[in-house]
């Protein structure tokens, strides 16, 4: 069941990713119903005859489950399994069924479980009506509400736990981050089932996880890839993105998607083989805008040009998007291409800068190595601004030019400092003062 608001190609093309997500969590298919409204019904979503319909339907196949394209509201759920007489699921509990069933590793694990929690917390209303309360009026609250009250505070408390480890994984790869400053870092984001982890094993020659299914892919994976001699990067495999995916994933998933914010570059990896490819790059950067990633520079990467059927159709691609490369990543075409062009971004990118830090401003230091790659530091004079010459921190660093300008709060108060010329004879006389 789709929205009633949605039409056309667009309405097509969401149902068959329904039934694809649907599939994906191990269901079958038996049939699919629309419907046009100028508005929502609040009460059930869909206008009653339409419920009607869906009964009928749902009887006829011996269907045990509906599934609706999108978000419904507890009452709405709870007023259609009535009139259906089976289980209704919207897209966000799907798309969190098939999280749950994707993740391997404990902090997918948690990571889901965390907004499945945050999704059920608000559902638990209808959970218990064979204990709530029959009347109003005084001396009638019931043990249904005090179950419903109990069953949200362990909600509240296991959330709180899963929140305090998620944090300090959350912490662990910060860590990590910070010591592989010495490399550039890039991401791969993309529609789910474009072809991220395949990319991946092509270009570092490893052995992820690459299916031909949706999400894949829950866990960050990040591999070194030599993009010509002595020039090494990271690259980092995440979760795929797609149409309407739950906020409580993108919130629960943070630690997962800091490593895009965090990159240097990402490469967008587009599936040039599904009809409606521009959607999906639409929701692609929608998505980045939301978790603030939407400055980041850009490749855009066409894939899986080996099962286009003309040869024009690459072409037509290439006067469409001049600024982006095409390849194929089963195949290995066009990835010497691609590692070309990422070099071009990543050393356009890169700067090298020296800052003077007085030795008193320890937390303007420690700012520093945190957010850059420093090559060298040691201690001088400096002076400037009419300020007496004092000691210094010379410290020269390596970074992205985003990560210089996010330095411009922390550096820019030592602007005007310079090193003092006859720096030895300060010392000199420094040492006899001493």
């Amino acid at each position: 069941m789709t929205s009633p608001q949605a039409g056309g190609a667009s309405l097509d093309d969401s149902l068959d990713e329904l039934a694809l997500l649907a599939e994906t969590a191990g269901a079958r298919i038996s049939g699919r119903l629309t419907q046009g409204l100028p508005r929502l019904n609040p009460a059930t979503y869909i206008g009653s005859g339409k419920v009607e319909e869906l009964r009928q339907l749902a009887a006829g196949l011996n269907a045990d489950m509906v599934i609706f394209d999108d978000d419904l509201s507890p009452v709405q759920i709870r007023n259609l399994e009535r009139a259906i007489g089976c289980k209704l699921l919207d897209r966000s509990a799907l798309i969190l069924d098939i999280f749950a069933r994707r993740a391997k590793t404990a902090v997918a694990k948690a990571q889901v479980e965390l907004a499945q929690l945050d999704y059920l917390r608000t559902r638990l209303t209808r959970q218990w009506t064979h204990l709530s309360r029959q009347q109003g009026g005084i001396g009638t609250r019931g043990p249904g509400e005090t179950q419903i009250e109990t069953d949200r505070r362990l909600i509240g408390l296991r959330m709180a736990t899963l929140r305090q480890r998620l944090n300090r994984i959350d912490r662990q790869r910060v860590t990590q981050r910070r010591s592989r400053r010495r490399h550039s870092t890039v991401s791969l984001v993309g529609y789910t089932n474009a072809g991220k982890s395949t990319l991946l094993n092509a270009l570092a020659g490893s052995d992820v996880v690459a299916e031909d299914r949706l999400f894949a892919t829950l866990d960050a994976t990040t591999r070194l890839v030599a993009l010509a001699a002595g020039r090494d990067v990271l690259l980092s495999d995440t979760v795929g993105f797609i149409r309407k995916l739950p906020h409580k994933l993108i919130s629960s998933f943070k630690s997962t998607l800091d490593e895009v914010r965090e990159s240097d570059v990402l490469l967008h990896v587009t599936s040039v083989v599904h009809p409606r490819f521009e959607d999906h790059m639409q929701v692609v950067r929608t998505t980045l805008a939301e978790i603030g990633a939407s400055d980041k520079p850009v490749l855009l990467v066409f894939n899986k040009i080996d099962r286009l059927l003309y040869p024009d159709q690459v072409k037509a691609l290439r006067l469409a998007y001049p600024e982006s490369v095409f390849v194929s990543a089963l195949r290995g075409t066009g990835l010497e291409e691609l590692k070309a062009r990422l070099l071009t971004m990543l050393s356009g990118g890169i700067v090298e800068c020296t800052a003077y830090i007085p030795v008193t401003e320890g937390k303007a230091l420690a700012k520093v190595h945190q957010t850059v790659e420093v090559l060298a530091q040691d201690h001088i004079y400096a002076h400037g601004d009419g300020r007496d010459p004092q000691m210094v921190t010379r410290v020269r660093f390596r970074a992205a030019r985003h990560e210089v300008a996010a330095l411009q709060t922390v550096l820019t108060p030592f602007n005007g400092l310079e090193p003092v010329p006859d720096m030895q004879r300060l010392e000199q006389e420094h040492q006899k003062r001493v």
